[in-house]
């Protein structure tokens, strides 16, 4: 009997194929959505959390609030100095201290004049390994500064393609930035993110001559020791910056973040996008729902008679109830089947066009077999739910009325 609920539901569904294929249209969209958002989302958590892998877990970022990376276009703008890094240093458990800014200027190459960031790099090797450590920054062709070193310029991964200024630039060029001359020694590796894949990185004692920003820097990249908690390091810096800035406790005008800290709040960002997405994508399971709902009214007014036949014959009501209500199942399971197909081929799309557009940094998407699970099991009991009032119906006909309707 439980074989022949699935083989008279099969073939009902298979009679009417045009029917069926737009009642499942609800359901594929919303299974499809929904999953395609839910891969998506957790491919740009994976992506920032291996990011913050490579940052390392001995990093604190600090940095000065409302105005983090582009020091000298305020005068009123909280500023963080070089003072500031001398007090950094000082605390007990951090290893060693490093420094960049960073803002937007003029570059002119091959006649062509763009604006794009520009990153003040220290010289010195120590630092600026710290820095490419925290940044995820890698020489891929020619250099970087040798300690001294002044009008050098080393390029991001952009400046290699011809588009970007009308030829591609070489090791040995010469660009203007804010109308100074600096030769190109190097070219970083494609990063993944347009704004450092055509930023321009020079000597930062340089950079705080042409842009006139002094002893002020754009954040101060700390390394504790090994061994050491950084997060109670980061609040004894918090603490001695505080007294060194004169400020209370919860009045600060800086930040001191762990790349934890930057992951989490990614995260709860990235969550409650998510969330009000999935929920959009939601009311198109609904849809479905109540477009199978429909397609099962239909179905049991275009088998009245085949209703009166089988409870004629000693059917039960509970089994013309559970005849339908498989057959709504149905409906649900096969629109959940070909929305996670549909949903995880949009998703793996996405990610292919990311890496070619952008590369791989931003988005890897993982698929994990329990998401696929839940939502067809999710899916089934939509299109189950849907079909219950429906079957109600059947189940409640008398044979007498059923054999006469027309």
């Amino acid at each position: 009997m439980i074989k022949d609920y699935f083989t008279i539901s099969y073939k009902e569904i298979r009679r009417k194929k045009l029917r069926s294929w737009l009642t499942l249209i609800g359901i594929i969209i919303g299974i499809s959505a929904v999953i395609s958002l839910i891969l998506l989302g957790s491919g740009l958590k994976n992506a920032i959390e291996s990011q913050a892998q490579g940052l390392g877990s001995d990093k604190l970022l600090i940095t000065a609030k409302g105005n983090p990376l582009t020091p000298g276009l305020s005068t009123d703008a909280v500023k963080i100095t070089t003072k500031d890094q001398d007090v950094v240093d000082r605390v007990s458990g951090v290893k060693k201290t490093s420094t960049f800014s960073f803002t937007t200027a003029q570059i002119d190459f091959n006649d062509n004049v763009r604006y794009f960031p520009i990153f003040g790099s220290p010289t010195d090797p120590e630092e600026r390994k710290l820095i490419g450590e925290s940044q995820n920054y890698d020489i891929g062709q020619g250099r970087s500064f040798n300690k001294g070193e002044k009008f050098k310029a080393v390029l991001g991964f952009s400046h290699l393609d011809k588009n970007l200024f009308g030829k591609a630039a070489q090791l040995g060029d010469s660009i203007l930035v804010n109308g100074h001359k600096f030769k190109v020694i190097g070219f970083m590796e494609k990063i993944g993110s347009p704004p450092d894949d055509q930023s321009v990185t020079i000597p930062l004692e340089i950079y705080s001559d042409i842009f006139e920003t002094g002893d002020e820097r754009g954040m101060i990249i700390a390394q504790v020791g090994a061994g050491e908690d950084a997060t109670k390091i980061g609040q004894d810096v918090k603490k001695a910056l505080r007294k060194h800035r004169n400020q209370k406790e919860g009045k600060e005008d800086f930040n001191v973040q762990t790349p934890e800290d930057l992951l989490g709040t990614f995260n709860i960002i990235l969550d409650m996008v998510q969330a009000v997405l999935i929920g959009i994508a939601g009311i198109s399971l609904v849809v479905g729902g109540v477009g199978i709902m429909n397609t099962m009214y239909t179905s049991v007014l275009e088998r009245t008679k085949q209703v009166g036949i089988i409870k004629s014959l000693g059917a039960k009501n509970s089994q013309v109830l559970a005849l339908f209500i498989v057959e709504s199942g149905f409906y649900g399971l096969g629109g959940g089947i070909v929305g996670i197909i549909v949903g995880v081929a949009i998703a793996k799309f996405v990610e292919l066009v990311f890496k070619l557009a952008v590369g791989p940094a931003f988005l890897l998407i993982k698929i994990d077999p329990l998401l696929l699970i839940g939502a067809l099991t999710f899916s089934f009991v939509i299109g189950t739910l849907s079909g219950i009032a429906p079957a109600y119906q059947a189940s409640k006909m008398k044979p007498v009325d059923s054999l006469r309707y027309e």
